[in-house]
């Protein structure tokens, strides 16, 4: 199936997901902040996040990488990285239920962007869409993501679509400065009759939604 145009060259974000014990999410992330630097020492780490709505016990967090042979690299060095092995790895995998990843690719019309200040929550809104991948979609999907942006009360971080895990998922990371200001905003939106015709053109493609309220870790670079 078509997966429509994508960035140029071959960089690539990684979205991992893991479900944590629930008796064990703050140790985890006393973990994760005491030691990530261990981990950012090999590869880019474009943010860390705990879900607080819309999912329990669940941290995301993206890397980046430049291409594939990169990716390996990076893999083979932690192997070897002893330091990485026994601060890190060790500690919090017993703390964890389940892992996920996913490839994804920043769509061609959008940069990763940084939220205008630190202090925000962040949305991440995964979207199944029907089979055909961007060429079919896509169009569509670009002119929702704009009459959103265009009402002004939310930052469009990045839109990623999937190149391994589950085809035809795109992932969008929104910024808003509080949860009541993200309401009031998407309150307005469902009121503004541009918002309104481009959802409607874009859902025909969709066949399911899930909103998520993350809030960073102390060691997110994207707070």
């Amino acid at each position: 199936l078509a997966t429509g145009p994508r960035q140029n060259n071959g960089v690539f974000f990684e979205i991992r997901t893991y479900d944590i014990k629930p008796a064990k999410m703050k140790e985890f992330l006393e973990v994760i902040n005491k030691y990530i630097h261990f981990r950012t020492a090999h590869s880019e780490l474009v943010g860390f996040w705990y879900s607080e709505l819309g999912a329990m016990n669940k941290v995301f967090h993206i890397w980046k990488y430049d291409d594939f042979a990169h990716r390996t690299a990076v893999r083979h060095a932690l192997a070897n990285d002893k330091d990485w092995q026994g601060n890190l790895v060790s500690v919090i995998l017993p703390l964890i239920e389940k892992q996920h990843n996913e490839v994804a690719y920043l769509v061609p019309w959008c940069q990763l962007g940084k939220p205008p200040k630190e202090g925000g929550v962040y949305e991440w809104v995964t979207f199944q869409m029907k089979p055909g991948g961007p060429a079919l979609w896509g169009e569509a999907f670009r002119a929702a993501i704009n009459a959103h942006i265009n009402t002004g009360y939310t930052r469009l971080i990045g839109v990623f679509h999937t190149e391994y895990g589950l085809l035809n998922t795109v992932h969008v990371l929104w910024w808003n400065e509080s949860p009541d200001h993200r309401a009031a905003g998407r309150h307005s939106a469902h009121e503004d009759a541009r918002v309104v015709a481009a959802v409607r053109d874009s859902v025909r493609f969709l066949e399911s939604q899930q909103n998520v309220l993350l809030i960073p870790l102390q060691c997110s670079p994207l707070k």
